[in-house]
Formats: C-alpha cells, structure tokens, sequence
C-alpha cells in the first residue's frame, strides 16, 4: 500500500479534463490501475472521477506530487485530493444500546476487511464495554443527561480531537448530533437507520409498519446532516416481507439490512469512493 494511491476529483464537465489528469499521472512514472468517472451532464454538468495508480516511492513524493498537480486543478478549477490508503483513517464509532451494527463492524475490521484504524469507542451506555475492551479498543461510556448535552459534546470533540479521527461511524447511536458536532465532521460522519422514515417516525417503527402491513423493509446509511436524516445518501437496501412476519421477525430482517448497508457504506468512504455534491453522491463501487 506505500504505493497506492487515489486521486478524486470533481469539477465543470469540459473537454481535456482525462487527457491532462492521465498524462500528468503518466509524466510522474505512476501506473493507472483503475478509473472511473461519471457525468451529471455532458452539456455543462458535473464530472467526477476516481483514478487509482501505483507509483514507486509515492511515501517520500505525496508533498511533490499534490504540489505539481495544483496548475492541472487550477486551469479545470477542481475540488481534488490525492490519498493514500497507506495513511489509515482514524475511526471513532458511537453507539447506543443495540449491538448489531457495531458487531458487524468490529468483526469486519478484524478481518481486515475495512481498513481503518479504530482508537476508541464512544456510547451513552455502557453494555457494550465488555465486547469492545475485549479487542484492546478503549470504551469510553458518556451519558448524555436532559438539559446538560453540551458537556457531553464537549466530552466527544475533546476525544476525537486528541485522537485525531478522521471519520465519525454512528453505528445505532440513539442520540440528536449538535451542530458543532456536524460541521466539525461534514461528509465524514455515517449514520444508519431503518427506511420506514418519513413514513413511521417516533418510537416503536416496527410496531407501525406491522400495524399497517408493510411488504418491504430496508435501511438508508447516510452522511450526518442537521437536518435530521436527511442527508447524502450514500447506500440503501430493502427485503420483502409478508403477513406471516411479527414484530420480532421484521426487527430480525432489519437488523440484517442495517447491518449489510452501514457495512458497504462504511467500506466505500475508507476506500475513498464516494463523492458529495448537494445533497447527493456518487459512489464509485
């Protein structure tokens, strides 16, 4: 991996925008391994690419590299990044009371399967202490007391400040993010609920959609936005389900889909694979 690396882009549709970016790759001694892009119009829209490449030595030549690249960005007036999944990103994960989605992650990143670095743990309960200081990550319980939420979000910046998280994953964590919070960590905090919402809000969803008998039951995982799970959606996934299906059954099936949908997303923004614009994305999966 010390010689992999990523390079994303966004910028105005126009013509030469793959011919310099790829010249520019091949004129550093880099090998292009993978490419995509994606038009929202070819008349004027949006363009977005991800370009994979190998280059010896990329470590020692990232500074040089990004440095060299700036008059390419700036003459196609681009958003860009050049990463490398060499440097890890640091993973906070918060959680509540509900254990599937964080046991589903853990065991991921024990496989290797999301390449991250995973310094701590964060939950207004403590029932999940156990599982987690079992794998030598610290657990840190933080109640979140009516009327004093501010300390408790003093609490969480000042922890993921001292260890230097990239990313924010809420993995069923059953508490309002403040503002602060959000804007700290734009396009870099996950969230995941069940996809009844708009239509079954407040407590006990699963209770109205049995009530009202649904046949499909799905998830969104989305970056955090403050307008209340309502922002970039970044995966989605549904099952059907019949009236043979209780309450405990259709809790069953959702937990699954929740499980598999934060994973797929979780996976996608470590590997550098999502673009925002607006109040959407595009995935390169």
């Amino acid at each position: 991996m010390q010689m992999e690396g990523r390079l994303l882009i966004c910028c105005q549709d126009q013509r030469g925008i793959v011919s310099a970016v790829s010249a520019f790759l091949f004129e550093q001694g880099a090998n292009i391994t993978h490419s995509d892009q994606h038009s929202t119009d070819p008349e004027g829209g949006l363009f977005f690419m991800r370009i994979a490449f190998h280059l010896e030595g990329l470590a020692d030549k990232w500074h040089d590299l990004t440095e060299k690249f700036l008059p390419i960005a700036e003459s196609f007036k681009m958003e860009w990044k050049i990463t490398t999944p060499a440097n890890r990103k640091r993973v906070a994960i918060f959680v509540s009371k509900e254990d599937h989605c964080l046991q589903d992650l853990l065991y991921r990143w024990q496989t290797g399967e999301l390449d991250a670095d995973i310094p701590l743990v964060i939950s207004n309960h403590t029932d999940m202490e156990e599982l987690v200081t079992s794998l030598g990550i610290p657990y840190h319980h933080i109640p979140v007391v009516k009327g004093q939420k501010e300390e408790a979000t003093r609490q969480h910046l000042e922890l993921l400040e001292k260890e230097r998280i990239d990313s924010v994953i809420l993995a069923r964590y059953m508490q309002i993010i403040p503002g602060e919070f959000i804007e700290k960590y734009q396009n870099q905090m996950i969230n995941i609920h069940h996809s009844f919402l708009p239509a079954f809000v407040g407590g006990n969803p699963y209770s109205q959609a049995y009530q009202r008998g649904v046949k499909i039951i799905g998830a969104t995982a989305h970056y955090v936005t403050e307008e209340l799970d309502q922002g970039p959606i970044i995966e989605q996934d549904v099952e059907r389900v019949d009236h043979r299906l209780h309450i405990p059954d259709l809790k069953n099936v959702g937990r699954d889909i929740e499980r598999m949908v934060l994973a797929r997303a979780v996976k996608w923004h470590l590997d550098d694979k999502i673009l925002v614009y607006g109040n959407k994305t595009v995935v390169f999966r």
